[in-house]
């Protein structure tokens, strides 16, 4: 019996589309696989060792110490003192109780006796020591969600509002969206110098100002209950030019005809903007809040140029960039600096993610 073979398909007009997007898609797969993800083995891989930047050891293996030393956190119950005539606890002048000194709590055991405090809480009436092998990590780590959660939302909310005022059919609107956009082409270090003297206690210009009104002087950038919301205001002055452009990009891509409708509905000027223009910027805010979430987790340039790099004063202003630059390069602990960073990409990463699925249910 002869055998058939099936005749060949040819090939479809959908088969040359496809190679021909694979194609276009190759060199941005092909830039993301060598500055992203071979970069992310390969710190993962130094993070499981102890690397350094310049010593004359040989690099060994440590496996998951690195990343112990960076998670280790515990936590003490505290007793309080008491008299050794009554055998009541102690209390100070104010009538506060008196707790051991928590120097001599962490030394007591070996294994801690390298820890820092990161709080005290009180909890069902017992008060609690928290401590962590790296403290600053978690403070740095802290910093930097205090920062996005306060920056994300008031830049997207002043960005949009610019753009809506520059988008208006006015005179002169060219020379307003150069002057708000100009912050953003300016380098972050000259933006940050500049800022640093005006934040100057004694003859920086925002004192002066507030001085004429009868206020201050602020010591801004030396006062930890201050200093991260002075980096917060610049960086919102400095970047929120970056996400007008993108709004002012998405109102101009409104149909005219919509607000037309609107305004024969007899819809108002705020009824317009909650059922015309932000369900229109929807795709775009959305890429707006992820993009400015992920700038904001890499903040670093304000803080290492305001602060001399220290991050602080008292890891007020330290964040997870900043701490991982200061391990891997000014202390040369470049596995350790591998492990922050593994652990910084997964929490940006998993953060975008949720973003992502909060924010819309279907594709952008």
């Amino acid at each position: 019996m002869a055998v058939t073979t099936p005749p060949r398909r040819k090939p479809s007009l959908y088969d040359g589309e496809r190679r021909l997007a694979l194609l276009m898609l190759s060199p941005a797969a092909l830039l993301l696989l060598c500055f992203l993800l071979i970069p992310f083995f390969m710190a993962f891989g130094l993070s499981l060792t102890n690397q350094r930047l310049i010593s004359p050891n040989p690099t060994e293996i440590i496996g998951l110490g690195n990343y112990r030393e960076l998670l280790d956190v515990r936590f003490f119950p505290l007793a309080p003192r008491l008299d050794p005539d009554t055998n009541a606890p102690l209390r100070d002048a104010e009538g506060n109780l008196v707790y051991p000194a928590v120097r001599e709590i962490l030394r007591a055991d070996p294994e801690t006796r390298f820890f820092r405090e990161l709080a005290q809480i009180d909890l069902f009436g017992t008060r609690y020591l928290i401590a962590a092998s790296d403290a600053t990590f978690w403070r740095a780590l802290a910093n930097t969600f205090m920062f996005a959660l306060i920056v994300v939302p008031l830049q997207t909310a002043f960005a949009l509002m610019l753009a809506m005022l520059v988008n208006q059919k006015l005179r002169g609107m060219n020379f307003f969206r150069t002057v708000y956009f100009s912050p953003v082409v300016t380098t972050m270090a000259i933006v940050s110098v500049l800022w640093f003297f005006m934040y100057n206690p004694d003859f920086g210009l925002i004192n002066s100002l507030l001085g004429v009104v009868g206020l201050g002087p602020f010591r801004w950038l030396e006062d930890p209950r201050s200093a991260l919301f002075s980096i917060i205001i610049l960086s919102i002055w400095q970047g929120v030019g970056f996400q007008m452009v993108i709004f002012l990009a998405g109102l101009q891509e409104i149909p005219q005809e919509l607000y037309e409708a609107a305004q024969i509905d007899g819809a108002g000027r705020w009824r317009q903007f909650t059922n015309v223009t932000l369900p229109s910027l929807r795709n775009t805010t959305i890429f707006v809040v992820i993009s400015t979430t992920i700038l904001a987790f890499k903040l670093f340039v304000q803080v290492d140029v305001m602060t001399f790099g220290t991050g602080g004063p008292f890891d007020s202003t330290a964040t997870t960039i900043l701490h991982l630059v200061n391990q891997g390069y000014r202390q040369q602990r470049v596995g350790y600096a591998s492990a922050i960073s593994v652990i910084f990409v997964l929490i940006v990463l998993v953060i975008s993610v949720l973003q992502r699925r909060v924010l819309t249910n279907r594709e952008v």
